[in-house]
């Protein structure tokens, strides 16, 4: 009987590897389709919280507004947690390319991701995406690398 949680992670790993095709390619229904429904994301603009898929779309959106394509992005040092039905990730992730003032955008983040199986396909039901904060100057420090 082959190792179901080793088959899982593989299965998460995949879908990872297609978020991150997805957001090279700014392909918003490649990104929405890994998000469950009712996702609630705690990401890295304003408000605190983000419900629903619609939101994380348009959060998605806004993002490419601000960049011409191509676009890259990293992903280190991912961790994967699976149990049967609920898993999760971490890693740090770095969205970068030319924005479309012509300069140059990219920062890493800290991210979160709550995985359930939804009809029997693992998609991200929560999700946090965050930066350190200089607790003296109340700003978030963009400029970290892993």
């Amino acid at each position: 009987m082959p190792n179901t949680h080793a088959t899982d992670e593989a299965d998460l790993r995949r879908c990872i590897d297609t978020l991150i095709a997805a957001i090279r390619a700014m392909d918003l229904e490649g990104i929405a389709a890994l998000y469950a429904p009712d996702i609630v994301s705690f990401d890295i603009v304003p408000p605190l919280r983000h419900l629903g898929a619609d939101a994380k779309r348009k959060n998605w959106a806004d993002a490419f507004a601000e960049y011409r394509a191509p676009l890259d992005y990293d992903v280190r040092d991912l961790e994967i947690v699976a149990g049967d039905d609920i898993a999760f990730a971490y890693s740090f992730n770095r969205l970068s390319g030319t924005l479309k003032n012509g300069g140059a955008g990219a920062a890493w983040v800290r991210w979160t991701a709550c995985f359930r199986k939804v009809d029997g396909r693992w998609r991200i039901a929560h999700d946090h995406v965050s930066v350190p904060l200089d607790m003296r100057d109340d700003r978030g420090l963009l400029d970290l690398e892993p």
